[in-house]
C-alpha cells in the first residue's frame, strides 16, 4: 500500500478572509491576521488519513525562517503560538479539515506552508502553498489591537480618505482614495519591505523584526521617500515638476505604488507632506495597523533645536527670509495605533510618523514612532523623535520689526504653532479637532484656529521700554474667493490723550505653505491723523486682476500691517496668512439611490470659470471600481464666467461605498478645480 499524498489544498478562501476581514485584499492567496486561526482541506490520493499511523507535521516558511507545527486533535491553550488542530468530523473524499493557528506575535508577510507526512511507509513532504499573514488589530494579544469596532473600521479598512490643508481659520478638505483594495497593492506594499535596506542588509533579522510594529513602521515610514533607498516617492518644493507629476494632481496612492513597481523600484515624481503622508497610511492599513492622517496647521520647522522659531518684518510690512527656520501653514503626517513596551509604561496608543523627508532619524530620512501622549507630557528622552515633534507643535514664534539689522519690535507668541490639529473623523468627512492629545490646554490660550497675531513695541535687548499708546487690527471682510477682490479693513487705535499722526504700511506676499512669503505683489501707504482716542478703520481691497498671476496653485497670502509713528518711535504690527478659497466642480448622478453593479450609470459634471479672463483646462476623473482607467479630457476653453457641463459613463464593478474624482486643471495659473462624490453601489 502506497503512503498518503496530497492531491488538493482547498484554503476556504471566502470564509476564511470573511472571518479574518481581508475580503478584497488580495484575490490570488489567503490572507489571514496573526492570532487567529484559519482552516484548509487536506484532500488525499487513494486513501484516507489514518491518525492511528500517520501523522502530520506542517512548517511555515518565511524565508529561511521557519516554525514547526505539528497537528493534533487538542485546540492550542495561547493565542500566541502556533498550532494545528485536526477538525473531526465526516471524512468526504478522502480529505481532512485543520485548522492552523498562528500566533499573536508572529512577523507578518507571505509565508510558505509545507507539509510533513510520516506513516510506516516513511516520510513525504510537499508545499501546500503560501499565505500572507498581517496584523490583527481584533486580536487582544496583538500590539496593535484596537478596542473600537467603529475605529478598525475606519483607520484599518476605510478605503476613502479625507486631507485637510489650507488654514486653519478657512480649512480646506481634498478627497484622497487610499487603494487598499486595487489589484497587486498588497504585493506591492510587501515588496516594500523586501527592497527596504534593513531586508538587503540581513533578511532573517528583518524578517524576525517584522512582528514588531515599531520596527516596522519605522521601515516603512523610510521607504516612502527615496533619499537613502529605493523609496516610493521623491519629494520636490521648487515648483517645477515638469520632469513628473505635480504633487497637487495625485488623488490616490495606487497610481503611485503601481507606477513605483512597475518602473522597478524607481522613486514616483513628485510628492510633498500630503502625499508621502497618504501614501504610508495606505501601505499601514494594508498590512493591518490602524492608522489615520493628521494635519497640523501652522507647523513650526525648529532646525537649531531651541523650540522657537523666529520671524522678522520691514517697518513696510514684508516678512524678510533671514531665518532657516520656517512655519508651514499645514503640514501633514500619519498616527499609527501600537502598545511601546520598548518605552515603559504609559505611552501606547497612537504613534506620530512623518515619512516626509525634513531631518535624519538614527541617520535615515524618518520621524517616529513617536507616542502622542509623550510629546503632550514633553518627554524629549524617549525614542522616537519628540524633540522635533514637539516642536512642530509647541515651538514659541519670535516676531520682530527690524530697520538695518536693529530691532524695533519684538513679541513672543505661544499660541501660534499647532493652533489646529485635526484627522478625519470616524465615519464621516468633517475635521476632527485633535490638538488636545498633542498639546495641554492654556488658561489663556486664543481661540483653536487662530492664525492671525499682533506684535507691538516690547523690551528686549534691543529695544527700550515703553507706554503702549498704538493699536492695530486686521480683519478679513469675508473667506477670500479666486475671481474676487480681497477685501480687508485696518483698525487703528489711538490710545493716547494727544492728537498725532501715523504711517500705515499694508504689504500683501504670495507664498507656498511650507515656505516664507515671496515677492510682494501688492502695497499701500498712507498718512493718518487721529484725535486724542479715536478709533479709525480703513478699508482696503486688493483687485483680483493683480493677485490673479501670482496666486498659482494652492499658494496662499501673508498679508502685514504695520503703523509708525515718528514721534514717539512706536511701531505696531499685525499680519495674518490666509488661502483662497476655489469653488467645486458639481457631481450629480441619475437616479443617484439606484445605483447598481455592472450597470452603466451617467454622471454629469459641472464647473465654471470665476476668473475674469478665459482660462483652459484639462478635466480628469477617476473612480477604482468606478471607471476602468482615469479619463482624461481634452483642453477646454472657458470664457469669462461661462459653465461647462461634461457627462460620464460609469459602471460600477462591485457593491460597496466608492469615490469619484475630478479635477480640473487651468493651464493658465496653475489652478486646479475639484470635486468628489461618495456612490453607493448596489448589488444587482
Amino acid at each position: 500500500m502506497k503512503g498518503l499524498c496530497v492531491s488538493y489544498v482547498d484554503w476556504n478562501l471566502v470564509r476564511n478572509q470573511e472571518d479574518h476581514k481581508s475580503q478584497g485584499l488580495c484575490s490570488e492567496r489567503l490572507v489571514v491576521r496573526r492570532g487567529k486561526p484559519f482552516r484548509i482541506t487536506l484532500f488525499f490520493k487513494d486513501k484516507p488519513f489514518d491518525p492511528r499511523t500517520e501523522s502530520l507535521i506542517f512548517k511555515a516558511l518565511l524565508g529561511e525562517l521557519c516554525v514547526e507545527i505539528p497537528a493534533t486533535f487538542s485546540q492550542p491553550t495561547s493565542d500566541s503560538t502556533w498550532g494545528a488542530q485536526i477538525k473531526l468530523g465526516k471524512t468526504v473524499y478522502h480529505s481532512v479539515t485543520v485548522q492552523i493557528s498562528t500566533s499573536s506575535k508572529a512577523p507578518v508577510g507571505l509565508y510558505n506552508l509545507q507539509l510533513n507526512i510520516q506513516s510506516q511507509f516513511g516520510f513525504q513532504s510537499c508545499i501546500l502553498g503560501g499565505f500572507i499573514l498581517l496584523f490583527n488589530p481584533w486580536c487582544r494579544a496583538d500590539r496593535v489591537f484596537l478596542p473600537s469596532e467603529v475605529q478598525r473600521q475606519e483607520y484599518v479598512k476605510n478605503d476613502m480618505g479625507m486631507l485637510f490643508m489650507g488654514t486653519s481659520d478657512n480649512v480646506q478638505s481634498r478627497t484622497w482614495d487610499f487603494g487598499l483594495y486595487e489589484q497587486k497593492i498588497l504585493d506591492i506594499c510587501l515588496k516594500i519591505l523586501d527592497i527596504s535596506p534593513q531586508h538587503n542588509k540581513n533578511k532573517n533579522k528583518d524578517y524576525l523584526c517584522r512582528s514588531d510594529p515599531v520596527y516596522l513602521s519605522r521601515v516603512v515610514c523610510a521607504m516612502i521617500n527615496c533619499e537613502d533607498d529605493k523609496g516610493v516617492l521623491k519629494g520636490n518644493w521648487s515648483g517645477d515638476f515638469s520632469k513628473g507629476v505635480s504633487p497637487s494632481q495625485w488623488t490616490g496612492s495606487a497610481a503611485i505604488l503601481k507606477l513605483w513597481d512597475k518602473t522597478q523600484f524607481s522613486p514616483v515624481l513628485y510628492g510633498q507632506c500630503w502625499v508621502f503622508a497618504s501614501v504610508m497610511c495606505t501601505v499601514m492599513r494594508v498590512l493591518g495597523i490602524p492608522t489615520r492622517v493628521v494635519t497640523n496647521f501652522n507647523s513650526a520647522h525648529d532646525t537649531d533645536g531651541n523650540l522657537s522659531v523666529e520671524e522678522y518684518y520691514s517697518e513696510t510690512g514684508e516678512k524678510l527670509p533671514q531665518t532657516a527656520d520656517s512655519i508651514w501653514n499645514y503640514h501633514l503626517w500619519v498616527e499609527c495605533w501600537m502598545t511601546r513596551p520598548d518605552i515603559g509604561v504609559g505611552f501606547d496608543g497612537w504613534q506620530a510618523l512623518d515619512p516626509t523627508p525634513q531631518e535624519r532619524s538614527d541617520g535615515i530620512y524618518c520621524c517616529g514612532p513617536c507616542p502622542v501622549k509623550a510629546v503632550r507630557e514633553k518627554r524629549v528622552d524617549l525614542f522616537y523623535d519628540i524633540p522635533f515633534i514637539y516642536a512642530e507643535v509647541n515651538a514659541d514664534v519670535h516676531t520682530a520689526v527690524v530697520r538695518n539689522g536693529k530691532v524695533l519690535t519684538w513679541k513672543v507668541d505661544t499660541d501660534r504653532v499647532g493652533s489646529l490639529i485635526c484627522t478625519k473623523c470616524v465615519d464621516g468627512s468633517s475635521p476632527q479637532d485633535i490638538t488636545n492629545t498633542y498639546k495641554k490646554a492654556k488658561d489663556n490660550m486664543s481661540s483653536a484656529g487662530s492664525n492671525c497675531g499682533s506684535v507691538t513695541s516690547q523690551p528686549s535687548a534691543n529695544t527700550q521700554r515703553q507706554k503702549q499708546t498704538l493699536g492695530v487690527s486686521l480683519k478679513l471682510s469675508k473667506v477670500p474667493v479666486a475671481g474676487e477682490n480681497i477685501s480687508f479693513s485696518v483698525t487703528v487705535t489711538n490710545k493716547a490723550n494727544f492728537k498725532r499722526i501715523v504711517g500705515e504700511h499694508v504689504n500683501a506676499q504670495v507664498k507656498e505653505y511650507n515656505r516664507s512669503p515671496m515677492e510682494t505683489f501688492w502695497e499701500a501707504s498712507q498718512r493718518l491723523k487721529l484725535g486724542p482716542r479715536e478709533v479709525a478703520v480703513i478699508q482696503h481691497s486688493i483687485p483680483y486682476a493683480q493677485a490673479m498671476r501670482f496666486l498659482l496653485g494652492d499658494n496662499l497670502v501673508n498679508l502685514a500691517v504695520v503703523l509708525r509713528d515718528d514721534v514717539t518711535m512706536e511701531r505696531v504690527l499685525e499680519y495674518e496668512e490666509f488661502n483662497i478659497s476655489t469653488p467645486q466642480i458639481s457631481i450629480q448622478i441619475d437616479d443617484e439611490d439606484g445605483v447598481l453593479e455592472n450597470t452603466k450609470h451617467t454622471v454629469l459634471l459641472s464647473f465654471h470659470n470665476f476668473f475674469p479672463v478665459a482660462v483652459t483646462g484639462v478635466l480628469r476623473v477617476s473612480g477604482p471600481g468606478l471607471t476602468q482607467e482615469e479619463e482624461t479630457s481634452k483642453a477646454y476653453l472657458l470664457k469669462a464666467g461661462e459653465t461647462r457641463q461634461q457627462a460620464i459613463t460609469i459602471c460600477p464593478k462591485t457593491a460597496g461605498a466608492k469615490m469619484l474624482q475630478a479635477s480640473l486643471k487651468l493651464s493658465n495659473n496653475h489652478t486646479v478645480l475639484r470635486g468628489s462624490k461618495t456612490i453607493n453601489v448596489k448589488a444587482a
